[in-house]
């Protein structure tokens, strides 16, 4: 038998924690002298821990973790829920990330005000474009909503183009709606191509509209920075006598692996003030 002391160091856990689990019910001694009090526990109870350590580390409460174990979860249940867990943590961790990016991005405009940079912006017509196309629906517009929408949308139009024999004949092309209930932003995932309008296999082929006035300005970089490029490009159409007559078209001329070496077209339709 162990003394608690040895038992804690051999569970690398605190002498104060297997007093808790004691008080609780969660974890008994093996044995207490009536005498001193003193508490004894048996190797064989290690196995127990573990699976109170591990299930805590998974996020369940105390309480839940005696429900779970008065099941006898096996080694491979407990696996199972370590794996599901495993994916919600990575999930929250790309979320945080993401929000992160937000953050600093926003930052960035803020220290910006009452400089910002004379960027190229060019008022020219954008002409109309044959497009194959591709739609879901975003909760919002940030990028952390945007992006895990429209890549698989354009991974999905990819595939089909090639699966119909059919190659774009220039960059890819995003533009963005508000759904028709008000719930969120229809996003649409386009790539230019030479055929006839029409669908096949549930790939649309319809005639992007031409933009007879546009505001342009060329975003380097994350889609993830790109509200730094968006607001300057708000503060041009507004300081020349414009606004804006909705959703700035996103033309991908640049694209690869390394999003910070992406480059984009925001193609926004204007009007006279």
């Amino acid at each position: 038998m162990f003394t608690i002391g040895d038992f804690a160091r051999h569970g690398r856990v605190s002498v104060r924690m297997l007093r808790h689990y004691d008080a609780i019910g969660l974890l008994r001694p093996a044995k207490v002298d009536p005498a001193s009090s003193y508490r004894f526990y048996e190797a064989s109870q290690l196995a127990r821990l573990n699976r109170i350590i591990a299930l805590k580390d998974l996020g369940f409460t105390l309480e839940q973790v005696r429900a779970i174990l008065d099941e006898q979860v096996s080694a491979g249940e407990l696996r199972g829920m370590l794996r599901l867990r495993q994916a919600e943590l990575q999930s929250q961790i790309a979320a945080d990330a993401s929000r992160l990016a937000q953050v600093e991005a926003r930052l960035q405009i803020i220290e910006m005000e009452g400089a910002m940079p004379a960027d190229d912006i060019q008022i020219k017509r954008i002409p109309a474009v044959r497009v194959a196309q591709l739609t879901a629906t975003a909760a919002r517009l940030e990028p952390a909503f945007i992006t895990p929408v429209i890549r698989p949308l354009y991974e999905e139009l990819g595939t089909r183009l090639g699966q119909a024999g059919l190659t774009p004949t220039g960059p890819a092309i995003a533009y963005y709606q508000d759904a028709p209930d008000g719930e969120g932003v229809v996003v649409h995932a386009t790539l230019p191509v030479g055929a006839e309008p029409g669908s096949v296999d549930g790939l649309a082929f319809i005639d992007l509209p031409e933009i007879s006035q546009a505001a342009t300005i060329v975003h380097r970089g994350s889609m993830a920075n790109i509200m730094t490029t968006i607001q300057i490009l708000a503060r041009r159409i507004d300081e020349n006598g414009y606004r804006s007559s909705g959703y700035p078209r996103e033309v991908y001329l640049e694209t690869s692996d390394d999003e910070d070496k992406w480059v984009t077209e925001l193609q926004e339709p204007i009007a006279a003030a």
